[in-house]
This record gives C-alpha cells, structure tokens and sequence, in this order.
C-alpha cells in the first residue's frame, strides 16, 4: 500500500482484553496471541507493550499486531513481535488492515528512535520489509499412540532412550512443585552455553498464568535432576520452548529419555502435533530434532530498519559478543544466575 494513501482502516491501541481475546482466538491456537500472554511478559520484565488494532469504519477489528518495545544501554532500543518467543507478527487476513498496521509500524519506529522492528511471522506475508528466512520450526504429526511412534523412531533411538533406564533414571511430570528442580538443570546448562539465564520468576509466572497448559518433564539420576523440558500446549500443538540437560550426565544419553517422554506425554494428552522449536538449517539442533522424524516449517522474520541502516545482530552467532560468551561460561553458576536476568529480559 502506498503510505501516501488514505487508509480504510484505523490503528490504534487496544486496551480491551476481552475485546482481543475474542478476535486472536477465532484465528489462532498460539497462547501467545492472547492478552494472559501479555500479562505474563509485564509481570515478569515491565516492557512497554503496544497492542494494535486495524479496525474499519463500525470499529470492527480485521487485524491486530501485539508488538513489545525492549530498551538498554546494552542492546538498543527496538520493538519485536513476539520477544522471548518464535511466533509472532499480524494476526488477520485482511490485506487493506495489514498494511494498516504496517504503516503504523513504520510511525512508531521513527517517533521512538527504534533501531528496528521484528515481526517473528510463521508464514509469508505481502509486507515489503527485508525477511529472514535462516530458520524454521520442527513439526512432528503424532500418531495416536505411543507404539507406533516407538516403532517408527527405529531401533537406534530405541537403545539410546533405554540406555538411561540402565543408569536407574527416573521421570516426573508435574507443574510449579517441580520449579526449582527444572531451574537447577536450565540456569546451569545456559551458563554452559555462555547464555544468560531467563529468571526463575519468568517459568513461575508462566505456570501460573497457563495453569495446566503449560508442564514440566523432568529426568533424575541417583534423585538428582539432570533433563529438564518446559512446555506448552496451544490446542493441539504441544511445544518445547525450554529445554536443557547437564553436561556430565548427557554420556547417559538422558536427553533422549527427555524428548521420548515429552513425546509420549504429549500422545497421552491428545496432541496431535509437536513442535520442536526453531532451529538454524542444518544446525546440530536441526539434525537432532529431524531423527525423531519431524519435519521443518519455514519462518519468516521482517525487519523494519530506519533508512539506511542495518538489522543488528543480536544473537549469540554474531562474533562481537564471542569473548562475552567465553566469560560467561566461566562465571560460577550463583553469579551467572544473578546477573543473567538482567541481561536476558533485553534480549529478542
């Protein structure tokens, strides 16, 4: 749409809860799409959100955008749709309200001085903004039951999941009561990775805001938890968003028991897909997420930049934060658990 012309459409914010729940959740599954999702992302970090609506001329909405403004010294100032998460974006398929919002994008990104915006779509849009497409999400269809997916994984797999039961490993799925357990095995595996660590607040609010549809699976040897997976359900979709296993238990081959029983409990609640997370193409996360026979789902990240400038690169893959990463990996786990979600709460 040519920004010159007059749209059929109005932006503003919503400030309507129950007003945007009922249109998000005639079009999507995604939790985050909805306004408890909002509500966790305050409580938890206080960023600024702007939740837009296109509406016509009776004030119906054709199309919204949840967009969140991060800001630090650190990393700059910019706003992403959706942070923290993979998904994101417009979320309507009206095309005149679309660009509606587009154009709002581009006003709120030169009035606040963004150095970009991030729209984190799962699918192709018409927007013309410069798009990403260096990573995808891993979707498994599920069988209806377990034995068939412990057939169609193949007899490798099948070694590797019962190496662990050898070892007397455990599994427990549960809710807020296992917390601690699963922080223990995330904060210090992030800390490995050169990572700062998400707080423990972040995961409380989380289950607490989604009740059951978001769960805990974790694995113990010798009682002490050393695999830990996060998850949530959107309908039929059940997603890993969080998962993590120490180094020294990992020869154990706990990480496979990890996804077996996350699979399996997602069979056990009726979900009919899984996904895996996004993943760089060909990456060693790629390959370890397709052996379970899922398969990639492209994604579609839009950068707006003011003219003439470029997309930062804010991830662990640019070189400059490579002596920050190496650090990190130093720090004793109490000082990396201080200090990382200070940091993290700025990062995409």
């Amino acid at each position: 749409m040519n920004n010159t012309q007059k749209s059929e459409y109005r932006v503003e914010l919503c400030e309507d809860s129950q007003r945007w729940d009922a249109f998000v959740t005639e079009r999507s599954r995604l939790i985050y799409f909805q306004w408890r999702w909002r509500e966790i992302v305050e409580s938890t970090f206080g960023h600024p959100h702007h939740y837009l609506q296109a509406v016509d001329a009776n004030g119906t909405i054709a199309a919204v955008l949840p967009l969140v403004e991060l800001r630090s010294r650190m990393f700059g100032h910019y706003a992403l749709s959706l942070p923290f998460v993979n998904y994101g974006g417009i979320l309507g398929e009206n095309a005149a309200a679309r660009d509606a919002l587009i154009a709002r994008c581009d006003v709120i990104g030169s009035q606040l001085g963004l150095s970009h915006i991030q729209l984190r779509e799962d699918g192709e849009s018409a927007c013309d903004w410069e798009c990403e497409q260096h990573k995808v999400t891993m979707l498994l269809q599920l069988p209806a039951e377990e034995e068939i997916l412990w057939k169609q994984i193949g007899s490798k797999r099948r070694a590797q999941i019962k190496r662990p039961a050898r070892e007397g490993a455990g599994v427990k799925v549960g809710h807020l009561e296992l917390l601690s357990d699963f922080y223990l095995v995330f904060s210090e595996n992030m800390r490995d990775l050169g990572t700062p660590v998400y707080s423990k607040k972040w995961f409380a609010n989380i289950l607490a805001g989604l009740g059951q549809e978001a769960r805990l699976v974790l694995i113990y040897l010798a009682e002490k938890p050393v695999a830990a997976a996060f998850l949530i359900r959107h309908g039929p979709r059940m997603e890993i968003p969080w998962a993590s296993s120490l180094r020294e238990a990992n020869r154990f081959g706990v990480n496979m028991l990890l996804y077996w029983e996350v699979l399996k409990f997602s069979i056990g609640e009726g979900c009919e897909q899984f996904d895996f997370g996004r993943s760089s193409k060909e990456a060693s996360t790629y390959r370890f997420k397709k052996q379970w026979g899922s398969e990639p789902h492209q994604l579609y990240w839009y950068h707006w930049t003011p003219q003439g400038r470029e997309m930062p690169r804010l991830d662990p893959g640019n070189r400059k934060y490579a002596t920050a990463i190496s650090l990190w990996q130093r720090l004793p786990l109490p000082v990396a658990n201080l200090l990382g979600p200070g940091i993290v709460k700025y990062l995409p």
